[in-house]
């Protein structure tokens, strides 16, 4: 009969880390695709109102955003506490939104024009008299297609 005998004198191998940069690379490629990047540094303080009915847009690419709130803190020394209207990074006047919604259909292809949307971000605080001069500027440059951007709220009885 042959003897069983323990080799204690041998150690475990090394554990092979060849694969292990194609793993890293593999992981990092994978975020910088998925990774959306901030596009437009808000402002104007905008705290959404809530709604009880809301319908989520179908496609955010095309979709056209108009800030309107109190400026934040470090602007207000020079644009002082009244609601101003943001549209990319710039603060504007009611008069700039045709200019802005012509620049966006630009910047789309022919067929995406009719179904482009333009979203007000209004803070809740914000009086109707500057949404209602956006509306009319908007229905001028026959961008009829609006969306009120809210949360969801709880529905009352």
């Amino acid at each position: 009969m042959g003897k069983f005998r323990k080799d204690s004198g041998k150690e475990l191998p090394a554990i092979n880390t060849s694969a292990l940069p194609d793993i890293v690379f593999m992981l990092l490629f994978f975020f910088m695709v998925s990774t959306t990047m901030k596009e437009v540094d808000l402002k104007v303080q905008v705290k959404i109102p809530s709604a009880t009915e809301v319908k989520k847009l179908e496609k955010k690419s095309l979709v056209s955003y108009i800030n309107v709130g109190a400026p934040k803190d470090q602007f207000r020394k020079l644009f002082g506490t009244e609601p101003r209207i943001q549209l990319n990074d710039q603060f504007a006047n009611v008069s700039d939104i045709g200019d802005y919604i012509e620049s966006e259909r630009i910047q789309r292809d022919e067929k995406e024009v009719p179904l482009m949307t333009t979203s007000l971000k209004v803070d809740a605080k914000t009086k109707m008299g500057i949404v209602s001069d956006i509306k009319q500027e908007l229905r001028r440059v026959s961008a009829l297609k609006i969306n009120y951007s809210t949360r969801k709220g709880i529905k009352e009885n």
